[in-house]
């Protein structure tokens, strides 16, 4: 069974496979940088920022020698910016430890800030064509739905099964393009919603569509419960029409990014009642977040800054070198033009 499914997966790559930039080379710093950017991201949203990152910072001497703000401005917009500072404080690890050249094996590669067991075994098998199975979000669906098990693949025992198998599965002669062809079945072919089983090459042997659990498989524990945080930004500008920012201290979202300042509320009802009477630009912007969803707004008012706030004025040009979230940039395209033309 192993054997035929393996040559189904490389016959049916080898046709449909994406013309991917990383696809090009084994070297293993375009091949991290790629799976970084991809860990959370659709392939379409994140060639671009591939891309940009690439043409910036071309080795991992010219990454590892930026500052961490130059990469955070570059990362803007992916979200997970935890990510886009190990990313850096990798780079720099590398080229300290390591005279620049990326580590070669496994077991060194798990060692590095940010890299996991999928990105080790993706950086392993991709770069210097170890053996060692990638298991992603892709590669659990269709491993869940061909071999129709039912246990939850973000359990601890799903998680070693799930990991167990594709190691069994896995094609040690050709280990990379094994590992690329499974990632891609499951993107392309074997997707989430609605997949076309009818062309599909393996259909004759998948347990799910056998037994009609497509929409079921692969299972997963319930998520944690998303927890409610309602923003207050104040837009204030002083006499050079410049606005104020503050930075995001560590220990929660955003850690190190520019925002303006803000008041948070315990309760939406809290939040209401202290918009009553204040000068709102745009309506409530909803932010969700993983375990985390946002209803922010806008004023235009004096903030009154705690003891410990540090107040920065920026002119909008220089948020090329002050990295925001997402919700600020997004809030910025829309109503730049009303910020400036409504009185204080």
């Amino acid at each position: 069974m192993f054997d035929e499914l393996r040559k189904a997966l490389k016959d049916w790559y080898k046709v449909h496979h994406r013309d991917l930039p990383w696809r090009h080379t084994n070297h293993p710093y375009a091949i991290w940088l790629s799976e970084i950017i991809l860990q959370q991201t659709r392939v379409d949203q994140g060639l671009p920022y591939y891309n940009r990152f690439i043409e910036r910072f071309p080795s991992i001497n010219d990454l590892a020698n930026a500052s961490e703000q130059e990469v955070l401005n570059l990362w803007q917009g992916l979200g997970y910016y935890s990510r886009g500072r190990n990313l850096h404080a990798t780079a720099k690890c590398i080229v300290d430890n390591y005279q620049g050249k990326f580590p070669s094996t496994y077991k060194e590669l798990i060692q590095l800030k940010g890299i996991g067991p999928y990105t080790a075994a993706a950086i392993a098998s991709f770069a210097y064509n170890l053996p060692h199975a990638v298991v992603d979000g892709n590669v659990y669906r269709v491993l869940s739905r061909y071999f129709g098990i039912e246990l939850a693949i973000n359990s601890s025992e799903g998680e070693r099964l799930f990991k167990t198998l594709a190691q069994d599965l896995l094609d040690e002669a050709q280990p990379a393009l094994h590992n690329q062809a499974i990632m891609e079945f499951g993107a392309l072919q074997c997707k989430p919603v609605s997949p076309n089983c009818s062309l599909c090459p393996v259909v004759a042997t998948c347990v799910a569509l056998r037994e009609d659990k497509i929409a079921q498989l692969p299972h997963k524990v319930k998520k944690i419960k998303t927890k409610q945080r309602f923003f207050v930004y104040h837009l204030v500008r002083n006499a050079k029409n410049q606005l104020a920012f503050t930075k995001r201290k560590p220990k929660d979202i955003w850690e190190g990014l520019f925002e303006f300042p803000l008041l948070e509320f315990k309760s939406e009802a809290e939040q209401i009642t202290f918009l009553k009477d204040k000068v709102q630009v745009g309506a409530a912007y909803k932010h969700i977040l993983t375990h985390q969803k946002i209803t922010a707004y806008f004023i235009i008012d004096n903030f009154p800054a705690a003891a410990d706030t540090e107040v920065i004025y920026l002119d909008l040009a220089d948020l090329e070198y002050h990295p925001i979230p997402r919700l600020i940039d997004k809030f910025l395209n829309a109503h730049r033009h009303q910020i400036f033309s409504v009185g204080q």
